[in-house]
């Protein structure tokens, strides 16, 4: 396993990432996610990624578990505030500093532990004074709760304010955490300049844009039975937009691509977005420790140029590029 520094900072973090969003404390029983987590381990990976929202908690709480037994020092775990927790009141959402502090104090009660590597805000919080959130960022480092800081899902023009904000404040913001894969690029016109610019890296989700670029799911078929797809707590939302049997039949386009490197597609799709150099890590998931296995094998592949540009033209028309597509809520959730 390859390891990359998480922005302009000193800390190393394996370049694939453990993340149990969809699947710990929600889509799979708790000793399934132990096995998982374990595997994950056994493979090189120490870097683990969950949010407090996550099944409400309790993926935090499986995670926590999962690592009790490990040296903390030796891992690297991130987690995350912003969207509504607990009971859901007014005040149980969003980047106020109340918010913050009592998040971060709940985060670390359910992971049982006593500092986190990097917390990140969830998105960006419209209701709230960035001075206020930024602020409160800076005594959660303080207090030694947090190592790092980073957001998830903020714009170029957010990642600038935030940043000036933050070296004012006495520390600095070390990453951004986006959606990207090979069909979902919004985040490479104007928020990867203005990362590299301001020394944060790219920690990004869905490198297999939910599980379509695994090459699973079929023009004109039915998703396979246990799939996202068919998931009703959440995953069948989230993979909607792109199952559409135009995007599927491009999609498939790549199988040969892989076939070429000796890759599966779900491993061609994580290889993929650790070709930018603005990436530090690709979050991958799995409901299955064997799933963890097959991902762990795109870390060190290198895709020649010819096949980068032979990637682009498979997919064509079917890739999102949009940087307008990088938002968050206008108002808090509840």
């Amino acid at each position: 396993m390859d390891y990359r520094y998480l922005g302009a900072s000193g800390l190393k973090i394996t370049e694939i990432t453990y993340g149990n969003w969809l699947t710990h404390g929600s889509q799979v029983e708790n000793d399934v996610a132990a096995a998982c987590v374990e595997a994950a381990l056994d493979a090189g990976i120490t870097t683990f990624d969950t949010a407090d929202a996550y099944a409400n908690g309790a993926a935090e709480e499986v995670l926590g578990a999962a690592l009790k037994s490990r040296r903390r020092e030796s891992l690297e775990v991130f987690t995350k505030v912003y969207w509504p927790v607990g009971p859901k009141g007014p005040n149980d959402t969003g980047l106020s500093r109340k918010h913050i502090m009592e998040g971060i104090n709940g985060s670390l009660r359910r992971l049982d532990m006593d500092y986190v590597d990097l917390y990140q805000a969830h998105r960006y919080d419209y209701e709230t004074p960035l001075e206020e959130t930024i602020q409160a960022f800076a005594d959660v480092v303080r207090a030694g709760k947090a190592l790092y800081i980073g957001v998830s899902e903020w714009s170029a023009v957010q990642l600038r304010e935030g940043q000036r904000l933050a070296k004012q404040a006495g520390f600095a913001l070390v990453s951004n955490q986006p959606q990207y894969s090979a069909l979902w690029r919004v985040i490479e016109a104007e928020v990867v300049p203005a990362a590299k610019e301001l020394g944060m890296s790219q920690v990004v989700w869905s490198p297999m844009a939910q599980g379509v670029l695994s090459g699973k799911y079929l023009p004109g078929q039915p998703a396979p039975a246990g799939s996202r797809a068919t998931d009703e707590k959440g995953g069948k939302n989230t993979i909607s937009r792109f199952l559409d049997d135009a995007v599927l039949e491009r999609v498939q386009g790549l199988r040969p691509i892989a076939d070429e490197l000796g890759l599966k597609m779900s491993q061609l799709a994580i290889a993929w977005v650790l070709q930018n150099p603005n990436v530090a890590t690709a979050l991958v998931g799995a409901s299955r420790p064997e799933q963890v296995a097959e991902n762990v094998k795109a870390s060190g592949v290198v895709i020649p140029p010819e096949l980068m540009s032979a990637i682009d033209d498979a997919l064509g028309d079917s890739v999102e590029r949009d940087p307008a597509m990088t938002v968050s809520p206008e108002t808090r959730p509840v």
